[in-house]
């Protein structure tokens, strides 16, 4: 079995919700939301973040607006809606519950 894979795929399974997270706290452009994935040790790729953000859009999860740049083209900023910070608080409670199961089990004590 490939560790690097399993990695993968769990880093992969709560990108959506990392994602959500970012932009919970204000609006971002997808350069800013990568830099905030990679300084958290989310390791991603542009070509994973981007296909996410519009997968989350045509949910309805965010939105977006076009602010021209002075340091090159005009900048997509995202911006998560209500329904958006509906899921992302179901998430959050989802997140607290698997995360406490997870530690329960993998804790280092015997029981």
């Amino acid at each position: 079995m490939n560790v690097e894979n399993t990695q993968s795929q769990m880093r992969k399974g709560i990108l959506e919700y990392c994602i959500l997270g970012i932009l919970h706290r204000g609006e971002a452009y997808p350069s800013e939301i990568l830099e905030k994935l990679r300084a958290a040790q989310l390791l991603v790729v542009e070509g994973t973040v981007y296909p996410l953000l519009t997968r989350l859009k045509n949910f309805e999860l965010l939105t977006y607006r076009w602010e021209e740049s002075n340091a090159g083209p005009p900048r997509k900023y995202y911006k998560i809606t209500s329904k958006g910070e509906q899921f992302y608080k179901d998430l959050s409670k989802t997140w607290e519950e698997l995360n406490m199961a997870v530690s329960t089990l993998t804790q280092n004590s015997k029981s």
